[in-house]
């Protein structure tokens, strides 16, 4: 169920990163982000009403470790996301995510005591690979002015970094608890638009005239839905029921689904693009072969 989990969350990621790369390029990526989160959190919460799900009893260590996590993870790796899109573009901006499995399998093996058979690392080299080697080819967007190729690496790697380490926190929490992803996902978002609140301010507020236009606002309602509120309950349940790196690993297969969404929208699917596929596609097929 982890893997499957993961899996789907890359998925939604890859339909809704299509759309805050437009959005993203009109509306503040803060603002974007506390919008995006605003909507998703009223989903979750109207979700979790609808079924019943009561909140577990939860300890303050625990409260707190899902608190940070969405602080980290949702109020600094996701606002790094809406930046790095800004300045790199989604294909960049997605070959930079690979970043994030080998920092979370590090920080599983160090935090979490999580030790990866052989099978399972093979499986995360193979998938990280081949999600690079399709993302990674030169195509004609790829000549940037130096000072924002850097710019936008370091932010990724900020926020590659707060995404790790949010998986951590989600993971060792469903290791002391028995608790429902949709009430993980709902605390994580509470954590994360706290801090997105703290880097408000009202010139980013004056920017916001365009949400007036209904088919801007229906593209972040959209997005809200697929990447935030499902992709997100996604990941908690991939990290409930698998290790840390496997799940971070898959779900960071956006490029995957992305890669045919390209091929509808016109763009020319190479050779080197196939190839990157298989490799990624034997990958995973390993992980979701662990027992």
């Amino acid at each position: 169920m982890g893997e499957i989990a993961a899996l789907g969350a890359a998925f939604v990621w890859a339909l809704s990163s299509t759309i805050w790369q437009r959005v993203g390029q009109q509306i503040p990526a803060v603002v974007l982000n506390l919008l995006k989160g605003s909507i998703a959190l009223f989903m979750l919460l109207a979700t979790i009403l609808i079924l019943g799900k009561p909140l577990p009893a939860v300890n303050s260590n625990i409260l707190a470790m899902l608190l940070i996590s969405g602080a980290l993870g949702i109020g600094i790796g996701d606002t790094a996301f809406f930046i790095v899109l800004k300045y790199l573009g989604a294909r960049r901006t997605l070959l930079l995510e690979t970043l994030s499995p080998p920092l979370t399998a590090l920080f599983g093996l160090i935090f979490l005591q999580e030790n990866l058979s052989p099978i399972a690392c093979t499986g995360i080299l193979l998938t990280i690979c081949g999600v690079a080697w399709v993302i990674a080819e030169r195509t004609a967007e790829t000549t940037l002015p130096s000072k924002q190729l850097w710019l936008g690496l370091g932010i990724s790697l900020l926020g590659q970094t707060a995404h790790a380490t949010g998986a951590i926190l989600s993971r060792a929490a469903f290791n002391q608890i028995d608790i429902d992803p949709l009430w993980t996902a709902a605390l994580r978002l509470s954590g994360g638009m706290a801090v997105m609140l703290c880097f408000l301010n009202p010139t980013n507020l004056g920017t916001c005239k365009q949400l007036k236009a209904p088919k801007i606002l229906g593209a972040i309602i959209l997005a809200a839905f697929l990447g935030t509120y499902l992709g997100i309950f996604l990941q908690q349940t991939s990290l409930k029921y698998a290790p840390a790196a496997i799940a971070q690993t898959l779900s960071s297969a956006s490029p995957l689904f992305v890669l045919p969404l390209a091929v509808v929208a016109g763009e020319k699917v190479s050779f080197r693009a196939v190839l990157g596929v298989v490799g990624a596609i034997v990958g995973i097929s390993l992980l979701l072969g662990l027992k």
